[in-house]
């Protein structure tokens, strides 16, 4: 089985698709690391981010044992991935990556901002993860602070729209939801909320019952 989800940064769909592997004994990729994995290398190195020769061979060299460096959860590489991340050279070199990935039994929860619609179209459920774009500035300010981070409330939220605008509009693989996605709007719900409606959505396709 293959769960997809989507959504803008801060959305909080890296808990659910964590929570949702757990629950259903599945494995986890955070494809937004490997786009940062490719910023953070290209930052290490001092090379130009809009480089797309330097990125491809970043994106080709990457070592998954680097996935868990505290590096890659910055603003500075997270503004960095949303780059590199929309360069075809990068994109076309991690996309092999993915979809072997989610091939991996017994299931696969992948979540990105296009793996529904690019990544793995054939996906058993696809979720598109929304939330108002205050209250992810307002988390990105938290999970900052908890870090030891400085970080200035109304900066996070203009660098956020930025990068939804960035994403939403980029010709290569915009940020959209697909066709046959389930929205689910976690603006207000907190993260045992947002699972159990994750778990409910899943759960109505295995049962093949409409989604809500």
């Amino acid at each position: 089985m293959i769960i997809a989800i989507d959504g803008p940064a801060a959305s909080g769909k890296g808990t659910l698709a964590r929570r949702l592997a757990r629950h259903y004994g599945f494995h986890h990729l955070d494809t937004g690391a490997l786009y940062r994995a490719v910023a953070l290398a290209l930052l290490d190195q001092g090379a130009d981010l809009d480089d797309p020769v330097a990125a491809l061979t970043a994106a080709t060299g990457l070592d998954p044992a680097g996935f868990g460096d505290p590096r890659l959860k910055s603003e500075a590489v997270g503004q960095a991935a949303s780059k590199v991340s929309a360069m075809a050279t990068v994109r076309g070199a991690l996309m092999a990556f993915q979809r072997r990935f989610a091939a991996t039994e017994p299931g696969a929860v992948l979540d990105g901002r296009d793996i529904g619609t690019v990544i793995c179209p054939e996906a058993d459920v696809k979720i598109f993860v929304v939330a108002d774009a205050a209250v992810r500035a307002r988390r990105r300010v938290l999970e900052a602070r908890a870090r030891g981070e400085e970080a200035d409330e109304a900066a996070v939220l203009a660098d956020i729209l930025r990068r939804d605008q960035r994403d939403q509009n980029r010709e290569l693989a915009p940020l959209k939801p697909a066709p046959d996605a389930c929205l689910l709007d976690n603006s207000q719900l907190d993260i045992e909320g947002g699972v159990r409606a994750a778990i409910d959505i899943v759960e109505a396709v295995r049962a093949g019952r409409p989604r809500g």
